[in-house]
């Protein structure tokens, strides 16, 4: 049965959706209309012979809707569903988290807004043909669908649109950057000065200090995913993460491993940096060099277009590989414009199928 929602069968103290308020993405940092956005999707969809499209993932709805919110931890995002058609759309949501701006937004793009909790009746009455992203849509918001229906199966069109950034979201991103980068010089002095005046900083201390530098920028929101901060043999660890019960102190010789970002209103950061403490080992040294000669050979490799991002990744680990030597995740993804950290299709990785 698809009615059925096993987890409330055990989660007893399940806590209850998200409530809070979603927000307009300025205009001035949304170089693309909501009206744009969905006629684009729309030509996508008369392309593929879709009379209906039923939007499940929720960056793609943030992304054309030109909203955000805070409902999903280090994600800028709110619980949703967004149903198009070739004249209208329904999103479903709780409308006591929509202010009188979102409304505004969402009437001017003639998109009506339903209960959360509505979609698979609204799903139930549909006629014609319906596109859907199979990896990214549940089979219980399709539970009451008619048996005339033809789905169609295909990546949501917007999954791809906002891949690919207009100039104004990379000048935007560029500027965010730059706020970035001022953060982490300012963080940088302050663990220099911390380490010389010979405090305790732990790898626990990283991400206070990080927030606390990064919250003085302008248009800072919050951090786009955990600090991961490793120093030594933890920096080996891909996405390790301290707690207060293993974490390591600072101190001695050796490298601190940083891999963190932060959410702006006009871009998204991922930032990985490693320092040295001390004075590193010369295993640390030879290490450091080949990773850095196999970036240093992707920045320089010249390949022919719609080459997959498993090929590049061969090209720039191949330093690497000539001495035995791997890391054990991906080379590179994409990022969202103030929405996921990770945001895919593209993904430069050997074990991937990402494109």
């Amino acid at each position: 049965r698809l009615d059925i929602d096993l987890l409330n069968s055990f989660w007893h103290d399940r806590p209850g959706l998200p409530e809070n308020l979603i927000f307009v993405h300025e205009a001035r940092f949304e170089p693309e209309s909501v009206s744009e956005k969905l006629a684009r999707v729309r030509a996508a969809m008369k392309e593929l012979g879709a009379d209906h499209h039923l939007v499940s993932s929720l960056d793609d709805i943030a992304w054309i809707t030109n909203l955000r919110c805070n409902d999903v931890p280090f994600n800028p995002l709110f619980i949703s569903y967004l149903l198009i058609d070739a004249e209208r759309a329904t999103l479903f949501v709780n409308p006591a988290k929509l202010t009188d701006a979102c409304h505004k937004v969402l009437s001017e793009a003639k998109i009506d807004v339903a209960e959360y909790r509505s979609v698979v009746d609204a799903v139930g009455k549909l006629s014609g043909s319906l596109l859907v992203d199979p990896d990214r849509t549940a089979v219980y918001t399709l539970g009451k669908l008619p048996a005339g229906v033809r789905v169609i199966e295909n990546i949501n069109p917007s999954t791809l649109f906002k891949a690919c950034k207009p100039e104004a979201e990379i000048e935007h991103t560029k500027n965010a950057m730059v706020r970035d980068g001022v953060a982490l010089c300012g963080f940088f002095a302050e663990l220099e000065q911390k380490l010389a005046a010979g405090e305790t900083v732990t790898e626990l201390d990283i991400d206070t200090m990080l927030i606390d530098h990064r919250s003085r920028q302008a248009d800072y929101i919050s951090l786009s995913f955990d600090t991961i901060a490793g120093f030594n043999e933890n920096a080996a660890l891909p996405h390790y993460a301290a707690t207060p019960e293993y974490h390591s102190t600072i101190k001695g010789q050796g490298i601190l491993l940083i891999d963190s970002g932060a959410h702006y209103l006009d871009g998204t950061t991922d930032i990985t940096r490693v320092i040295p403490i001390g004075k590193p080992t010369a295993e640390q040294k030879r290490d450091y060099t080949l990773v850095l000669k196999a970036h240093i050979a992707l920045a320089e490799a010249i390949f022919p277009e719609n080459l997959s991002g498993q090929i590049l990744d061969a090209i720039c680990r191949a330093p690497l590989w000539k001495e035995q030597c791997d890391y054990g995740h991906g080379t590179g993804h994409g990022v969202g414009y103030f929405l996921n950290v990770h945001q895919g299709p593209q993904k430069i990785a050997y074990n991937t199928s990402g494109l």
